[in-house]
């Protein structure tokens, strides 16, 4: 909030959730749900989930580069040949939610 200059009923119309939600955080009564957490990295793409929830990281995050909702992403469905060496070991998938699945080398569902 201080980084952004926010009040914390600013802070808490910003992330849509109730003014009384983040006096209970601050005052320690209750702690962060995942939704909450959720609903700041989702604000706030600065913000670091690693350094949210553990303090491991850095904020604002320093590698954070997200698309403006003008730029299109795209994945490319080329395959390129590889060798044993360059083998695909792990494929892990991100969520926009913060939810992600992990597929080991045999495509097996971790």
């Amino acid at each position: 909030m201080k980084y952004y200059s926010l009040s914390a009923a600013a802070f808490a119309d910003k992330i849509q959730v109730q003014r009384s939600s983040i006096s209970h955080l601050l005052t320690g009564r209750n702690k962060p749900s995942l939704e909450f957490v959720l609903k700041v990295v989702k604000t706030f793409p600065e913000v670091n989930l690693y350094w949210l929830l553990n303090g491991k990281g850095s904020f604002p995050q320093k590698s954070a580069v997200h698309p403006t909702p003008t730029e299109k992403t795209s994945v490319s469905t080329e395959m390129q040949p590889h060798s044993s060496a360059t083998a695909i070991h792990k494929i892990i998938i991100f969520y926009e939610d913060g939810s992600f699945k992990s597929f080991d080398k045999n495509l097996n569902s971790l």
